[in-house]
């Protein structure tokens, strides 16, 4: 076989190795990557719970200034009642008392109902703040150990990295250079088996004479049909 087409093919099999290295990586962080999509759950939800909480309790504030404002209201009638001249001036009175009455019976069973909603957010948030806590300690054990997996894989990577600069080095920069441009847009298929006669990139029938070439590998000989570098295989 040709030295140069031999070459090409050991580097092209290096970058195959090269390429897989990051689905490793990435396969690795997958089960951190899970742990942080929890994590951003809960904190959404417990950012989510905080707010609604703080609302509620602004809502309840609200309430019992306005019975503040009431109680104040029934004392000023009843000072009111001791000056009263006239049966029409008592009705408007008894009116007005009858539906500041009513308003505050309304504003504690309205502060009541929601200290009720209120206590159960307090209790899911010390929930939620259990489980955040929780899936921390997790996420810390299991980013120690996707740490360890990812750097033996980066020590393997590094590894073909050198092999692959040591060939590259011994290698004609033209052939090289060569190589480079069909790689950028055939990636790991830029030289391949022929099978069948057939180029094993684009899968398309190659005519006798390409298909002597290739067998005899005495030089490069590349694809007509899509210009991938092709070998014999056997």
């Amino acid at each position: 076989m040709n030295k140069h087409l031999s070459q090409l093919i050991e580097i092209a099999n290096l970058d195959k190795e090269i390429d897989s290295f990051e689905p490793r990586i990435k396969e690795a962080k997958k089960e951190l990557s899970a742990i942080e999509e929890e994590e951003a759950k809960l904190n959404h939800q417990e950012e989510e719970l905080n707010t609604t909480s703080n609302d509620i309790a602004l809502s309840i504030q609200k309430n019992e200034n306005h019975l503040e404002d009431l109680s104040l209201k029934l004392e000023e009638i009843a000072n009111k009642t001791k000056l009263i001249k006239t049966e029409k001036e008592s009705k408007a009175l008894s009116l007005e008392e009858e539906l500041a009455k009513e308003q505050i019976t309304f504003a504690n069973e309205e502060i009541a109902r929601l200290n009720g909603i209120l206590n159960n957010k307090k209790e899911a948030l010390k929930e939620l703040e259990h489980s955040i806590k929780a899936l921390k300690e997790d996420k810390k054990e299991i980013a120690q150990k996707v740490e360890g997996e990812v750097q033996k894989v980066k020590n393997e990577q590094k590894k073909i990295f050198t092999q692959k600069e040591a060939l590259i080095s011994k290698m004609d920069q033209k052939i090289i250079s060569f190589y480079e441009k069909i790689r950028k847009w055939a990636k790991n298929t830029s030289v391949v088996p022929v099978t069948r006669q057939a180029c094993g990139g684009c899968f398309i029938r190659l005519n006798d004479k390409i298909y002597s070439d290739v067998i005899r590998s005495d030089d490069i000989t590349t694809c007509p049909h899509c210009g991938r570098i092709l070998y014999n295989e056997n």
